[in-house]
């Protein structure tokens, strides 16, 4: 077995793997080593809703007995993930992020989950989301600096890949929760296109932008995740290809970026270009102007069908925010519903064409480091228009900021290249070289 057990959790999830098939550690050894971990730096992060330490060890140690009856080693064996808490895991609560949710326990996985154990991963724990995986925070602090938020909606999955608490873990996405989120703390998020994971079991209350997605400490392991996920519609190996050809996008938002932000950005290009990588500067056609009123439009509309019901019986249990955000959709026609569909589909549409092109656009993935606020989870801005469009969208750090937090780098491909978007993000990670929080032995 391996020595220095104790510093398993440093390894990526595909390390783990190979690991497991090379037979240099046990299952249980390795689900000790992340469970202190977990106990070690939970006090500070808050990242976990609901954690449960003796499932963990008692399916580790199934594992083992299983691996020494002589079985093979699955493509997840022993992973330890975290499960965003809007997620269903049998027997574990789904508290949504919602006092109205305290007592609710889920009778049946997720899909999603189900053929992630399947595939022998190891959920440890359902992580901390956002009210109803809107913009109200719960308890988690970004573990490069706590006093800054890490993101949402995807807030407790962020941070505790970041510090090495788990390997790998599920997010969702109706506008940035799961790249916004893996940008402010400095790991790789990745959205793989819409419809690409099933929804059964999980919270979907934006039924035309909702997203299931996977967030890692590398893109191999992004990919090996939403592999799984994905019953084998996206690659688990990520294959290498040619210098890239970039569209560098700055995008109808890019007054919102913050100064470092923006010098990061022309720092990328800059560093991808010296790399060999083709970039060309441009901007999305004007119909994209519209994008982000047409998001908001179908956000509030949903909102008011899913939550209207709630927020007449409940509504005293629920933040101002999502109340004002049902109550805006109670006032949009249907047909400015129906006009806002029409769009999404036109620009689809339009990006399809743009994007044949290239292999990939790049873009900002938020407008800066995190905030320094525990009260909001910064602005989805950058976001938007990619989950608007439902393409695969993935982001990797890039370098650290004025504040000391991380600055990302957004790639996005045309529906459906899902093998594309991966190699090119990878292709850009190993140009960027970032050394995660974890490397640093921060947190």
């Amino acid at each position: 077995m391996q020595r220095g057990a104790g510093a398993l959790w440093r390894l990526t999830l595909k390390q783990i793997v190979e690991g497991m098939r090379e037979g240099r550690y046990t299952c249980a050894e390795l689900m000790r080593a992340h469970l202190a971990r977990c106990a070690a730096l939970e006090p500070a992060v808050q990242a976990w809703e609901h954690f449960d330490a003796e499932r963990a060890m008692a399916a580790a140690e199934a594992a083992d007995a299983r691996l020494r009856s002589g079985a093979p080693v699955r493509a997840l064996e022993g992973v330890p993930v975290g499960i965003k808490d809007i997620i269903d895991v049998a027997g574990m609560p789904t508290r949504m992020g919602s006092p109205i949710m305290a007592g609710n326990v889920a009778r049946a996985t997720a899909e999603c989950v189900a053929r992630l154990e399947a595939a022998g991963a190891i959920v440890v724990g359902k992580t901390v989301t956002t009210e109803f995986a809107y913009y109200t925070p719960g308890k988690t602090r970004n573990p490069w600096n706590t006093a800054h938020t890490p993101g949402g909606s995807s807030s407790g999955s962020a941070a505790a890949v970041a510090c090495g608490m788990i390997a790998g873990a599920l997010g969702t996405q109706t506008n940035g929760s799961v790249i916004r989120p893996a940008a402010f703390c400095g790991v790789v998020g990745y959205k793989p296109g819409f419809g690409a994971v099933p929804n059964h079991g999980t919270l979907d209350p934006w039924p035309s932008l909702d997203h299931t997605g996977v967030l890692a400490r590398t893109v191999a392991d992004a990919a090996q995740l939403a592999a799984v996920i994905t019953a084998g519609a996206i690659p688990s190996d990520v294959l290498p290809i040619a210098p890239p050809r970039f569209a560098a996008v700055r995008s109808p938002v890019w007054n919102l970026a913050e100064p470092g932000q923006r010098e990061c950005f022309e720092r990328a290009i800059d560093s991808l270009r010296a790399a060999g990588a083709t970039v060309d500067e441009r901007e999305l056609p004007i119909a994209f102007n519209d994008a982000h009123a047409a998001t908001r439009t179908l956000m509030a509309y949903e909102a008011c069908a899913h939550f209207g019901k709630l927020r007449d019986d409940r509504g005293d249990a629920m933040s101002t925010q999502l109340k004002a955000l049902i109550d805006e959709g109670a006032a949009i026609p249907e047909e400015k519903y129906r006009d806002a569909l029409a769009l999404q589909r036109r620009l689809k549409a339009e990006f399809a064409a743009y994007a044949g092109v290239f292999d990939a656009v790049i873009t900002p993935p938020a407008p800066g480091e995190a905030p320094g606020t525990l009260e909001q989870t910064g602005s989805p801005a950058f976001c938007t228009i990619w989950s608007l469009l439902g393409v695969p969208a993935i982001t990797v750090p890039v370098e650290l900021g004025r504040a000391g937090l991380p600055l990302g780098l957004q790639i996005t491909t045309a529906f459906g290249a899902e093998a594309v978007a991966l190699s090119a993000a990878q292709w850009c990670e190993r140009v960027f070289a970032f050394a995660p929080l974890t490397a640093r032995e921060q947190g």
